[in-house]
């Protein structure tokens, strides 16, 4: 990996071949926890000692041997190399300076770089690169700016390339937008130049390792006990739903807890741009997008994905998020047969959520009057939970909304709950209550035929 001779690795590197090196390295790390207490709790004496170091290590790197390294083994090594640069190079650094060194190579060769300590950290919940000197993370709802600088820009759009490479994507000047995904199952955006006029940016939303259910949504105060029974009754009889909300509210979340109450023996299948969902019934089929290749060509959308999925006989069709003309063609699908889809939008409210369906339905077909977008709609959506990330970083269901039918040529719906806000605490939170409006929602007879009419009543009990 360094080179081919043993003793120096500056001018007598030896020889190492991944994961099978003659001798057994120290082992300096036993987990991800011990990564991240190194990095943290170490300061280096001198940006330029590690800055020398760095250089002189990479050109000593074979990247592909590298990438074959079984981890711990690689950071041995690299930690080994560190040392013998640093003395070559007469750089004074303690064994915990030179171990942190050694995990910001191995980052940079195997993760995410500067921010690989942030994807261990399970309180994060977003983290935006703004640029190679500019860091920020969501914390229990807060946006707060850090101190890790990347060393230039070009080290930025470097990660972003390594996590665009991985799903079968590029980016550079002829495609310098991408959504993709980690490993882990978060999301990715990376905008870069030249659209990005102060430096790449990069924009992960992770995902907790646990899918929540429901019920871990009343406990934790985003919903009422109430709520969440109605919501897993509407996910068991079929209904059709959309999640809406604006960015970060928690509707692919809410969506995973609510995809957990579909029979096991039910069909499913997700359409995605970035494949994010967690279904964990057995029968899922899970399709993504793919972007047009350099020469402009093989481009596969969203609408592209739904038709042929109408040939694959699902049970039922979960759309990550409807944004263009696919909501005339989602919408078709629920009417014919594919009762039970859900789908999540971004909105300001229910009644907004109603108006951006057709808007899109708009998109995709131009040719039928506005009166008989209005009746798909209807006919196709059942209801419509709305999510709000508020003030306080807390994110809430704050209304639960049935569509009920038309009246004229207005969309009439009716809010089976709603959060009520009632004051500011003395810590910020805000403090407010779940009210059921007690209406019988136009469903009930659908609940009779699952035989959930008394546990419909409980809910709004």
């Amino acid at each position: 990996m360094f080179g081919k001779k043993e003793k120096s690795l500056l001018t007598e590197p030896r020889e190492i071949t991944g994961g099978t090196a003659g001798s057994s390295p120290i082992n300096l790390m036993t987990s991800g926890g011990d990564r991240v207490s190194a990095r943290n709790d170490t300061v280096t004496k001198s940006n330029f000692a590690r800055d020398a170091i760095q250089e002189a290590l990479l050109a000593r790197i074979d990247p592909t041997v590298a990438a074959r390294t079984n981890s711990d083994q690689l950071l041995a090594q690299i930690n080994k190399a560190v040392g013998d640069i640093a003395s070559e190079q007469r750089l004074q650094l303690n064994q915990k300076e030179q171990e942190a060194i050694a995990l910001e190579m191995l980052d940079d060769m195997l993760g995410l770089g500067p921010i690989e300590p942030l994807m261990k950290d399970d309180t994060i919940a977003d983290i935006m690169v703004n640029g190679p000197n500019s860091v920020f993370v969501e914390r229990n709802g807060i946006i707060e700016e850090t101190d890790i600088t990347f060393r230039d820009d070009l080290h930025v759009l470097r990660i972003a390339q390594r996590i665009a490479s991985r799903v079968g994507r590029r980016i550079d000047e002829s495609s310098p937008m991408v959504d993709a995904r980690l490993a882990d199952g978060s999301r990715v955006n990376v905008v870069g130049p030249p659209l990005a006029l102060k430096g790449t940016c990069i924009s992960i939303r992770k995902f907790p390792k646990d899918s929540l259910l429901l019920d871990d949504f009343a406990r934790s105060g985003s919903l009422s006990k109430g709520m969440a029974r109605l919501l897993e009754i509407c996910a068991r009889i079929r209904l059709n739903i959309i999640i809406a909300g604006g960015t970060g509210s928690g509707k692919t979340t809410m969506m995973n807890a609510m995809s957990a109450m579909i029979d096991r023996r039910e069909r499913i299948v997700t359409i995605e741009d970035a494949a994010e969902l967690r279904l964990q019934q057995p029968h899922v089929i899970s399709l993504e997008t793919r972007p047009q290749n350099i020469e402009g060509a093989g481009e596969v959308t969203q609408r592209d994905l739904l038709r042929n999925a109408l040939r694959m006989r699902p049970d039922r069709i979960i759309i990550g998020e409807v944004r263009g003309a696919e909501a005339f063609d989602m919408l078709q699908a629920m009417n014919t047969g594919h009762s039970g889809s859900m789908s999540t939008i971004h909105s300001n409210s229910a009644r907004d959520a109603l108006i951006r369906l057709e808007n899109m339905m708009l998109m995709g077909t131009m040719q039928m009057p506005i009166l008989a977008l209005r009746r798909q709609i209807v006919s196709a959506v059942d209801l419509i939970i709305y999510l709000e990330r508020m003030r306080d970083g807390r994110r809430r269901v704050t209304s639960i909304t049935e569509v009920v039918g038309l009246e004229g040529d207005v969309i009439v719906s009716q809010d089976l709950f709603t959060y009520d806000y009632k004051e500011e605490m003395a810590d910020g939170t805000l403090a407010g209550e779940f009210l059921a409006s007690g209406i019988r929602p136009k469903f009930y007879k659908q609940a009779q035929y699952y035989g959930l009419t008394d546990a419909l009543q409980e809910a709004f009990a």
